[in-house]
């Protein structure tokens, strides 16, 4: 049985800010503003990303958490980032919505397919920073590996795998922000980031994979 989760700390110290809240809830936003624009970074098709930047569309999740902020203080069932990142998220997809209809060449053709209406991780990105990472393990990410042959490893792997592996190590979460953002509990998440690596690791060594992401 999963153990109660303690209140969040940001949503007290704001529930408790009175008139200071708006100021308190800015310098919290600046906080996690740097892993909101990775959050959208990483999931920007290149398409959409020639028209608009990680930075817009969290300028646009300010706006809106600063409107919603209330709400959330209210009944806070998630924490700050968690919340703030689920914005973040939901902008992206309206802005991808704006510029497929928008654009007198249909953005949906120009990316491809690559880019779904539920933004995932992308492949490119996300080989990007684990081959720059001095964080990613070491057995499964070797100096001598290459950003192609990571990218290729990324693309045979399930959408599930990649974007647990997303939140990890290009987003950062916690294991108890990844069991929030992915509605399990700490626990499963915990094994599904396992399986992921251990997947990374058989792609990266050319074994066959199942196909399927972790449950």
């Amino acid at each position: 049985m999963e153990p109660t989760p303690a209140p969040d700390p940001e949503a007290l110290a704001l529930a408790q800010a009175g008139p200071e809240r708006d100021r308190r809830f800015a310098e919290a936003f600046e906080r996690h503003r740097a892993r909101l624009e990775r959050a959208v970074a990483v999931r920007l098709a290149p398409a959409l990303a020639a028209r608009v930047g990680a930075s817009d569309v969290v300028a646009e999740a300010w706006a809106e958490a600063r409107e919603r902020l209330p709400e959330w203080v209210a009944a806070p069932r998630v924490p700050l980032f968690v919340w703030l990142r689920f914005l973040a998220l939901q902008r992206l997809r309206k802005a991808w919505r704006q510029h497929a209809t928008a654009q007198r060449r249909s953005l949906r053709r120009e990316v491809a397919g690559d880019a779904p209406a539920d933004p995932v991780a992308s492949s490119a990105v996300l080989a990007d920073h684990l081959a720059a990472s001095t964080a990613t393990p070491s057995v499964l990410v070797g100096r001598t590996e290459t950003r192609a042959r990571l990218r290729a490893a990324l693309d045979a792997m399930a959408p599930g795998d990649r974007e647990v592996l997303a939140l990890r190590h290009f987003e950062e979460l916690t294991n108890a922000e990844v069991a929030e953002v992915l509605g399990l509990s700490v626990e499963a998440a915990s094994k599904r980031y396992v399986r992921a690596l251990e997947r990374l690791g058989t792609a990266l060594r050319g074994g066959p994979l199942d196909g399927t992401a972790a449950p």
